[in-house]
């Protein structure tokens, strides 16, 4: 990678060529099956690419009143949901504003909420995230449909009064999974919810859909939505956030010192904690290039980062040759989930952003010390 040595680190970067390879199969499913696709923003909010993104997609998906005007603001004249476990009224006052579709939790919180959306003077469409108790996902902290779960409401939960004014169900049951887990998935919810479909505009099947990964069956997640499309007369959306920008980021950073403890350690000067959190909290080991597993080539260095936190750890790696203050490393897969949540724990200073189009390194965002004291 020829920009390595060309960029201030620690620093994430985005490859553009990548970000449209993904795009194009997204694309492609979108033409092929007649679904809508959303860009969900909890996992990849670079609004500097929206403009492209939006070449290639229907809009955007938020989690909150922030993400849903961020997408308003930047993402063209593409369609902008909203989905929270709770809204505030305050912020509903402002949703009914820029949002295309609403999605309630429950439906207390949609009749809480109803007069808001009424009154509001525009078309906007209310679903509800329903939970159809049956979900694949590992580890628990990731499984929406885990016992005692808040997202979503169960079935038991709805009557058909409840559904008076919704146009659509929503439920979101996978992380990083195939169209396998999907078709596994749909008869637990056609089980459930199936008899109130025919009433209803649409069915957002969530987020969670790995489709651009590289053994994904993408022609059988195409029929399979073909099939439900038919049979029930619906909408179909799908809201993936991962798949958007999977493997189309790098997190570049820079051995700050070598030392020994029994192993060897190297402190880089990009932090787990910090930069790319999803490493503790999944946890992950994400790929280095060049480098190898524990033991696999001669130098195995374990890669800790410069915060106090005991536990700032990113893993153990192998490499060909020693590591030494000044070397840098690139780290695969980290546009998602690294941006939108990255701290300043410590005082660490965030990434700069860049973007690489074809040649070309363009700086799209750095921080500074008033970056770190404007959130306190």
């Amino acid at each position: 990678m020829e920009y390595v040595d060309k960029v201030s680190t620690p620093c994430y970067v985005i490859d553009k060529q990548l970000l449209i390879n993904n795009l194009e199969i997204l694309k492609y499913v979108r033409e092929q099956s007649g679904c809508k696709i959303l860009l969900a923003q909890k996992a990849f909010s670079m609004y500097s690419v929206y403009p492209l993104i939006m070449q290639y997609l229907d809009g955007t998906a938020a989690s909150g009143l922030y993400e849903a005007m961020l997408g308003r603001e930047e993402a063209g004249e593409g369609e902008v949901h909203v989905y929270s476990p709770a809204f505030k009224k305050d912020d509903m006052a402002q949703l009914v504003r820029i949002c295309d579709h609403i999605v309630f939790n429950s439906p207390s919180q949609y009749k809480l909420h109803r007069a808001a959306v009424e009154s509001s003077g525009r078309k906007i469409s209310c679903g509800l995230r329903v939970n159809p108790e049956y979900s694949e996902t590992e580890p628990e902290i990731y499984n929406p449909c885990a016992v005692g779960s808040r997202l979503g409401t169960v079935a038991a939960n709805i009557t058909e009064e409840d559904l008076d004014g919704i146009e659509g169900l929503h439920f979101h049951t996978m992380c990083e999974q195939g169209e396998d887990v999907l078709e596994r998935t749909l008869p637990h919810f056609e089980e459930k919810f199936g008899k109130y479909l025919g009433k209803l505009k649409w069915v957002n099947f969530g987020g969670g859909h790995h489709i651009t990964r590289d053994n994904y069956d993408v022609e059988a997640l195409i029929e399979l939505i073909k099939r439900f499309k038919s049979k029930y007369g619906v909408e179909v959306y799908l809201e993936p956030g991962e798949a958007v920008a999977l493997n189309a980021g790098f997190l570049v950073c820079e051995v700050l010192d070598t030392l020994k403890n029994g192993i060897d350690i190297a402190i880089v000067d990009t932090s787990a904690a910090c930069h790319m959190p999803d490493v503790l909290e999944m946890p992950y080991r994400p790929n280095i290039i060049g480098s190898g597993k524990p033991g696999e080539k001669k130098y195995t260095y374990r890669l800790g980062g410069p915060t106090c936190l005991a536990g700032d750890i990113i893993g153990d790696y192998s490499f060909d040759k020693p590591l030494s203050a000044g070397d840098r490393l690139v780290f695969c897969d980290m546009a998602i989930y690294t941006t939108v949540k990255n701290n300043t724990f410590n005082g660490m200073p965030l990434p700069s952003i860049y973007l690489k189009d074809n040649d070309e390194i363009r700086l799209i965002k750095s921080f500074e010390y008033k970056n770190f004291k404007a959130r306190l």
